[in-house]
């Protein structure tokens, strides 16, 4: 009788601890972002305890598919590569309402995703931007919303505009896609 017990209670651990597992992967996938370019995926593992209204607003947009096609039209050589905006030039955002800052002391390292804005820190929206190399002169002014885990090296091809013209790119580098994770690797 108290093997039938002992049985009973591993047989209800195990499907806890498979319950457990899979709700950790459901959320780890609803936090991982993939940037599919040209010559490859860019995962970013996104950081909602940091900044939770800047990964909901991402979400929002790439699951609406509004960075599809988008290009990188900002790219400066050894400091970050500034994509989001619709119209290429720098100046156009999403029809969503700017976001509040949430600036945080995680640092501007190499692989960081941050949102771009204008003078006004509360002026975030739509374009983000990754560093190339770590950038802590950016750190506390800007909210860091994410951290490329894989495809770095398809960040580092992303086409460099003139360093001289603030990183305007000609033929710049458009993202194919943009997808949360979680939409794409469906059981």
């Amino acid at each position: 009788m108290w093997f039938k017990r002992i049985i009973a209670v591993l047989t209800t651990v195990l499907f806890m601890n498979v319950a457990v597992a899979q709700e950790n992967k459901e959320n780890k996938l609803e936090n991982t972002l993939y940037i599919d370019l040209p010559h490859g995926r860019v995962v970013i593992e996104m950081l909602p305890d940091v900044a939770p209204k800047h990964v909901q607003r991402i979400k929002e947009l790439a699951r609406e598919k509004f960075y599809d096609g988008i290009v990188f039209h900002r790219v400066i050589e050894g400091f970050m590569a500034q994509t989001g905006d619709p119209t290429g030039t720098g100046t156009g955002s999403s029809d969503k309402p700017d976001l509040e800052a949430e600036f945080s002391n995680i640092p501007h390292e190499r692989g960081s995703v941050s949102m771009a804005r204008a003078t006004n820190p509360n002026s975030a929206n739509s374009q983000f931007f990754i560093v190339f190399e770590d950038s802590n002169f950016l750190d506390g002014q800007y909210t860091v919303w994410g951290k490329v885990s894989s495809g770095m090296e398809h960040v580092d091809s992303i086409k460099k505009g003139d360093a001289r013209n603030n990183g305007q790119v000609d033929g710049p580098t458009a993202m194919v896609s943009v997808r949360v994770a979680a939409d794409v690797e469906k059981n």
